[in-house]
Order: C-alpha cells, then sequence, then structure tokens
C-alpha cells in the first residue's frame, strides 16, 4: 500500500509536476483472486445495445461448432471478432473516473484499487445479415403434403419448434419469426412447417376455383364461407394458412374477409409453370400464364423478379426458372453463380438477385463495384465477373 510521499516520489522520479496532475492518486495492485489471461472476455457494446442490457435484456450467442459465432439481440444480428490491442485492458470493481470522486477523495487522496483480471483483446460486434438460409434449409427437409400423404406418419426427419430455431439458426428472434412469415411457414401440431409446392398450389386452386363459381370479387372473398365449402375437402387450418399466404386479412360488418395478393398468386402460378422446363419460349409462356391465373388478375414479367430469369438474347426470346433463395448466401459465391450463369448482366437484371446481400448502409451499387466489373455494350452497362468463372 503506497502513501502519499511514495507517489510524490515516485512522480519526481518520473519528472512529472504534480500541479499538473489531478489531486486523487489510484494505487492498483493484484488482488489474491485475479483471473489470467484468457479467463476474461471483453465485449465492446455500442450505446444501443448497452442501454438493453441494463434495461434487463438479453444477448444470446449463437452458432454450433462449424459456424463463426454471433450475437443477437432481440432484432438484430452481429459478427463477433476479437480485437487485439496493444494496451493491457484492466478490470477494476469499483474504480472510479475523476468525475466520479467526491470532494474528499478528489483532495489528494491515495485510493487503493485491487485489480480483478486483465486482457489484451476484446469482442468487438458489426452488424451482419442475418444468416436465415439454414432456416430454409431445415424446414425444407420434410415440408408438409397435407393430411392424406401418410408421410408424416412414416418420416424420420426430424421437425422443429420455435426454440429448435432459436438454437440452431444464426438470426434474432425478431428476424427469425419475421422470415417464417416470408416462407410463409405455419405450425402444425406445435412444429414449423412449410407447405410442399404442390400441395400448396392445390390448395391455392381450391380457393381459386371457388372464389370464380360464387362470382366473389378477389378483394372480398368470405373466410366463413371458405371454410365451410372448402372444409369437407381440406382442413380448415390449411385453407386459413392458404388466404393468409396469399391474401390480405380485414374486417368488415364483423365478417373476416380476405384481399387476394395478384402479384403473389401470379407468381406462384408462374412458378409451377416453369418448375418443370428447362426453358420456356417467352411469347408462349405469357400466353399460358395469362390463361392459368385467375380471371381479373394481369399477369406482368416484372412479377417474376428474383424467381425467373428472360433471355433477350436467344432467338426466340426464353424464360427459365432462377430463384433467389436457392442461391449461395456468401456474397463472393452468390455473384460467381450468377455469372456462371450469365457472363454479363445489366444492373436490372441482377438486382433482385443481389438485393438481399445490401447491408442498412449498403446500396446495389456499392455491392456491384466490389465484386462486378462493368462496360459498356451496344450502349446499355452490363457487368461481368472481377475474376475467371470456371
Amino acid at each position: 500500500m503506497r502513501s502519499r510521499a511514495e507517489v510524490e516520489a515516485t512522480l519526481r522520479s518520473a519528472k512529472l509536476s504534480p500541479a499538473e496532475l489531478l489531486p486523487a492518486a489510484q494505487c492498483l495492485s493484484f488482488g489474491p483472486g485475479a483471473a489470467g489471461p484468457g479467463e476474461c472476455c471483453l465485449l465492446q457494446l455500442e450505446p444501443g445495445l448497452c442501454a438493453q442490457l441494463e434495461a434487463g435484456a438479453s444477448l444470446v450467442i449463437r452458432g454450433e461448432k462449424d459456424e463463426q459465432a454471433v450475437l443477437c439481440s432481440k432484432d438484430k444480428t452481429y459478427d463477433m471478432k476479437i480485437a487485439d490491442t496493444s494496451n493491457m485492458l484492466l478490470f477494476i470493481p469499483g474504480c472510479k473516473i475523476p468525475e466520479e470522486l467526491n470532494a474528499d477523495e478528489a483532495s489528494g487522496s491515495v485510493i487503493h484499487s485491487q485489480i480483478a483480471g486483465f486482457s489484451n483483446n476484446y469482442w468487438e460486434l458489426r452488424r451482419c445479415r442475418p444468416k436465415l438460409k439454414k432456416l430454409r434449409k431445415l424446414l425444407m427437409e420434410d415440408p408438409y403434403e397435407g393430411p392424406d400423404s401418410g408421410k408424416d406418419q412414416t418420416s424420420t426427419v426430424s421437425h422443429y419448434t420455435t426454440e429448435d430455431l432459436l438454437s440452431m439458426v444464426q438470426a434474432s428472434e425478431e428476424e427469425i419469426m419475421h422470415q417464417l412469415e416470408v416462407l410463409d411457414a405455419c405450425k402444425i401440431e406445435g412444429f414449423w412447417r412449410v407447405l410442399e409446392f404442390d400441395y400448396e398450389m392445390k390448395l391455392l386452386n381450391h380457393v381459386t376455383q371457388l372464389i370464380d363459381s360464387e362470382s366473389w370479387s378477389l378483394s372480398k372473398v368470405p373466410l366463413r364461407t371458405c371454410l365451410e365449402e372448402l372444409g369437407p375437402l381440406e382442413p380448415t387450418e390449411m385453407i386459413e394458412h392458404i388466404l393468409l399466404s396469399y391474401g390480405r386479412k380485414y374486417t368488415d360488418d364483423g365478417e373476416v374477409y380476405f384481399e387476394m395478393r395478384e402479384d403473389k398468386i401470379c407468381r406462384a402460378i408462374a412458378q409451377m409453370l416453369l418448375q418443370n422446363a428447362v426453358k420456356f419460349n417467352l411469347a408462349e409462356f405469357q400466353e399460358v400464364w395469362q390463361q392459368s391465373v385467375p380471371e381479373g388478375m394481369t399477369t406482368r414479367l416484372d412479377q417474376l423478379k428474383g424467381l425467373a430469369l428472360v433471355d433477350k438474347n436467344s432467338r426466340p426470346e426464353t424464360i427459365f426458372l432462377l430463384k433467389v433463395e436457392d442461391l449461395p448466401e456468401d456474397n463472393q459465391e452468390r455473384f460467381n453463380s450468377l455469372f456462371s450463369v450469365r457472363e454479363k448482366w445489366t444492373e436490372e437484371d441482377i438486382t433482385p438477385y443481389i438485393q438481399d446481400l445490401c447491408s442498412e448502409k449498403q446500396t446495389v451499387g456499392a455491392l456491384l463495384t466490389k465484386y462486378a466489373r462493368s462496360s459498356m455494350q451496344n450502349g446499355v452497362k452490363v457487368y461481368n465477373s472481377r475474376r475467371p468463372i470456371s
């Protein structure tokens, strides 16, 4: 324990003037139970996350053995990286900065503090995209084919609860729940499931045929009547789920109605037509597509962004299925995959396939600058790979 005289002697040895320093001196020493290197970890938090922790919220580290760990709050996901520092970082319980000292302590006293541990690095966080590709992969292991398939009784594939998904998917709870909505997942017997595409189309066809036979407006489809009419054909939960997936729910005079979503229905029917063809003559496809959608709906190629790609260089022009959800999640791998499909892309064509890679402050243009090279072709700017594609 140093005395005031010893502190002043040390200052003189270091040729420091006490008049130029704050009067209080803090003397540090290692406590008997001080933690060694690697036994303590420091985590650097942005003010918003720190406030959440202080308010009682939790932060969760997610990742399996073969994955890079991420930290998740209730609604955001962060990459975790170790940052080394040349300065030793000390953990001193109860240590006070000058502004926290009371009048007696600040008047020139010697304050003795014990070091509980130290570190030469800390974890820093960087906001990242949630890693949601795995969520779809897990749910697609065993898509629900309906009550009559009998597959659920014989299947040995695992099904997943909300808790299972939270423990396996590297994303925050809000991001996972939002993605479950995007995937049109539903809970069946307590487990999250996605519908097998053919079964989904079967349900949608039941609904659209009923709308046509009853001459209902596509903006006012009554839930109660749908359940009464289609209940003998399919479980009512599945009928309501397909209405929720392809319609907007609202209430009028105490009755529940759905306004059917034209773009999504047209998109689903296009996928059904394209999934069994390698390439489709564009003009023939557009004709068949328009004939296949419910009466009163109009098909447009912009409904197929991120689902199908038009080849304008072939004669005749063709269209083929290319789903953004089937592409790699990693940025470089995504661009490699796209440039293996097509050597040169316009920004309009490639945007639907890379939009989801953009972080909060990143634009499609910035991604293209980093991963592609631009050139002019017939007066149009096109992008090709910066590296050879095998």
